[in-house]
C-alpha cells in the first residue's frame, strides 16, 4: 500500500467536527467515504488534530494507506469531484511509509476571529464571532504575552478529565486589529481540547474590562477551568496551518 499526505480546507459549519462519529456528518467520515468508493476497500484517514463542531480549517494535514494506480493529482481531482463543496483537497503528494500526520507534527498555527462592531458582517458571519463592546487591544497584548513559552495549560483544557500532560509550548499569541475584525492568532507544539477557544475567550474578557492582564499568571498557576474565561463559540476558529519539522517556524506539542 502506498502512503498519501493532503491537505484539506473546510468549512465546518454543518459538520460534527472532525473525527469519524456513527450517525453524524464529520470531515473525516465524508473522505473516508469518497476514498473508499474510488478504491474499493475500506479506507482510514489520519487527521493532525480533531477540530470541533463548528470549526473551520484552511489547511488541515492527514493520511492514508491505498492500493491504488492512481497519481496523488489524479486522487486530489477525484476527491474534489464527490467531495461536498464545502470539503475541498488542496493538495495531494505521496508520503514516507512512515509518515503520520499527527504523530510527526511538529506545530499548529489557529486563528480566531471576532468582529468588533455593532453592524453585522453579514457575507462572513459564519467565520467570525461579534463582540460588540469595545475592546482594548494593548491589554490583550499584555494578556498574550504571559501566555508565550511552556506552561501547564490545564486551566485552558476543556477536557477536565485529562490524564495526559497538559504542558505545551506557545511560541505565538499575537492579537491585531483589522478593520471591524480583532484577530488572535495562536501557534505552539500543540493544543488541548478547546485551548484555544478557551485562550481566546480569556483575552476577549481582558479585552473588554472584565479581567486584568495580570490574571493570566495565576490562572496558569491554579490549574482550574473555572479560573480562565469563557470557551468561545467555534465558528469563529480556523486550523490556519501543520507544521513538520523544517516547515516550524520557531518565533513566529492533540
Amino acid at each position: 500500500m502506498q502512503n498519501f499526505q493532503i491537505t484539506i480546507a473546510y468549512d465546518g459549519s454543518r459538520y460534527h467536527g472532525w473525527q469519524r462519529l456513527k450517525n453524524e456528518q464529520t470531515i473525516q467520515g465524508k473522505i473516508e467515504s469518497v476514498l473508499s468508493e474510488m478504491v474499493g476497500h475500506q479506507v482510514e484517514i489520519h487527521g493532525a488534530g480533531r477540530t470541533d463542531a463548528g470549526v473551520h480549517a484552511r489547511a488541515q494535514v492527514a493520511h492514508f494507506k491505498i492500493r491504488t494506480a492512481n497519481s496523488p493529482q489524479e486522487i486530489a481531482r477525484y476527491l474534489n469531484r464527490y467531495l461536498p463543496e464545502d470539503i475541498a483537497v488542496t493538495d495531494c503528494t505521496y508520503a514516507e511509509e512512515r509518515f503520520h500526520a499527527r504523530l510527526n507534527a511538529t506545530g499548529k498555527r489557529y486563528i480566531y476571529r471576532i468582529w468588533n462592531s455593532e453592524v453585522p458582517n453579514v457575507f462572513e458571519r459564519k467565520y467570525l464571532c461579534r463582540i460588540e463592546e469595545p475592546i482594548d487591544l494593548e491589554k490583550m497584548r499584555q494578556a498574550a504575552g504571559e501566555l508565550v513559552g511552556k506552561h501547564d495549560f490545564r486551566a485552558f483544557c476543556g477536557n477536565k478529565k485529562m490524564k495526559k500532560s497538559t504542558v505545551r509550548t506557545l511560541y505565538r499569541a499575537e492579537v491585531e486589529r483589522i478593520g471591524a475584525e480583532v484577530r488572535m492568532t495562536f501557534e505552539g507544539t500543540g493544543f488541548l481540547q478547546n485551548m484555544v477557544r478557551i485562550l481566546a475567550g480569556t483575552l476577549m474578557e481582558v479585552g473588554i474590562g472584565k479581567r486584568d492582564p495580570a490574571d493570566m499568571r495565576q490562572i496558569l498557576k491554579s490549574g482550574d477551568r473555572a479560573q480562565a474565561g469563557i470557551t468561545m463559540p467555534p465558528q469563529g476558529l480556523i486550523l490556519d496551518a501543520v507544521f513538520y519539522s523544517s516547515e516550524q517556524e520557531k518565533g513566529d506539542e492533540t
